[in-house]
């Protein structure tokens, strides 16, 4: 069996995904301003081999839920929340083979600066960064952006397919591998007849100009994506490299898995092109009888409120305004069309938020796997053989104590099963995951056209 791959799954803010947990006792994320809480973070993935840190990022505030921001405000449900870029050159000089996944929004970052940013990150970690891209879900963000409103769903795709081309463009294209020269002797950098400028004229961007940045070791970053709905998962299937999906169980994982692996054959990639990640909360003991007791432990901290307010913004609907048992009908918004569609269209018959809230045992609407070391790693590896999924993105709970708990028991039954690596490969973040010579993205990619 192939490896699994495990990324630690943060946030640059107080409270993430697991709602409340910030008021335990032992949570330190309230230490989130404090690059020593970052640096930790990373030596303690790194012990436990994990492939990366991967941090998620929002523009804008939940303010759907009693149409107003403030039970967010109150619960710290992802606000404050800093960028999740700036820790990431500190975690990278304090490892040597973690990989790095940050996201960013294309809908308000220019791709010209993007462009910049990445290639920076890319040199600084030696090749380790990777790149999550999103097109947002939010109207607070539009609006904090300067937009009157977020734009349509399927257009904010359209937009990134062009915004993906001009990357593409100023990564592979504008500079040959053989440009630069650093020639002391003649004085001479760089050959200006090997480097160029990049035109771009569509109907969402219009740009001209030379990548302000040499080659770096990937030139593209690894390419992430986590889209779920049919447009997202068409964008993944042509661009992504690790795709993260959120599944509730293997066999719900495993039609979604093929078919992105099929969609990605389609586009003359290969049905192996792709690293397919769970989102997945782990509560370990040495003992399913500590398990259960640290369960119980953490729920007297979980926050449901904090969760609703997530979820109502995530769906694009207030669930305030519905009674407990009262089923939600509206099957469309322009905010998460698939964390909708979970509720709605794909439910076996419409949800009640009685039903919602049921399901937030930690402060979000995704169920903890619990148990010994030996449960988890059977959970694990039964995802990986039935659901198809290569591999799990791991959402904190209490920092940094669950992630030391999962280094500390979970990694060595995977180790000692062969499920998992036991020492890194040398290189770039992509090799280290697909393999090959240079970490370069591979002939069948899309971005392999743009090359000079």
């Amino acid at each position: 069996m192939t490896k699994m791959q495990i990324y630690a799954f943060d946030m640059n803010c107080v409270g993430h995904i697991n709602h409340g947990m910030w008021t335990h006792p032992r949570d330190a994320s309230l230490r989130y301003t404090d690059l020593d809480y970052w640096t930790d973070l990373a030596r303690t993935a790194e012990r436990g081999m994990l492939d990366g840190i991967f941090l998620a990022d929002i523009v804008g505030v939940y303010d759907v839920y009693k149409g107003s921001p403030a039970t967010t405000i109150e619960t710290a449900a992802q606000i404050p929340v800093n960028d999740p870029v700036i820790p990431i050159s500190a975690m990278a000089y304090v490892t040597k083979h973690l990989g790095f996944g940050v996201t960013v929004n294309t809908t308000y970052e220019p791709p010209f600066l993007l462009a910049r940013r990445m290639s920076t990150l890319d040199h600084l970690t030696r090749g380790r960064i990777g790149w999550n891209i999103v097109t947002g879900y939010l109207d607070s963000a539009a609006r904090s952006m300067g937009f009157e409103r977020l734009p349509e769903h399927d257009a904010r795709y359209d937009a990134a397919e062009e915004y993906m081309e001009i990357l593409y463009k100023l990564w592979e294209g504008s500079w040959d591998d053989d440009a630069v020269l650093k020639d002391k002797e003649r004085g001479i950098f760089a050959d200006p007849s090997k480097v160029r400028a990049v035109r771009h004229g569509g109907r969402h961007y219009r740009m001209e100009g030379i990548h302000l940045s040499e080659p770096s070791p990937q030139r593209t970053p690894l390419l992430f994506q986590a889209g779920a709905s049919a447009r997202g998962q068409d964008f993944a299937a042509r661009h992504a490299e690790c795709v993260f999906i959120a599944s509730a169980a293997p066999q719900a994982a495993q039609p979604i898995v093929g078919g992105l692996r099929a969609r990605a054959a389609e586009f003359g990639r290969g049905a192996d092109a792709l690293r397919i990640l769970n989102l997945m909360t782990v509560v370990v003991g040495r003992t399913e009888k500590e398990a259960r007791d640290k369960l119980e432990e953490y729920r007297r901290h979980a926050s449901v409120e904090a969760s609703l307010a997530h979820y109502s913004s995530s769906i694009g609907i207030d669930l305030s305004r519905y009674g407990l048992d009262e089923p939600i009908l509206q099957t469309s918004t322009n905010a998460n069309q698939s964390a909708l569609a979970a509720i709605t269209k794909q439910a076996a018959k419409p949800v009640t938020p009685r039903e919602i809230i049921d399901q937030m045992v930690l402060g979000s609407r995704m169920k903890p796997v619990v148990g010994s070391p030996e449960q988890v790693a059977d959970h694990m590896q039964e995802w990986v053989e039935k659901g198809g999924v290569d591999g799990f993105n791991l959402a904190r709970t209490v920092a940094p104590e669950s992630l030391r708990d999962f280094v500390d028991l979970v990694i060595p039954v995977l180790q000692e099963r062969g499920l998992f690596k036991t020492e890194y490969e040398e290189g770039p973040l992509r090799r280290k995951l697909f393999g090959g010579r240079d970490g370069r993205l591979p002939a069948t990619h899309p971005a392999a056209a743009f090359r000079a």
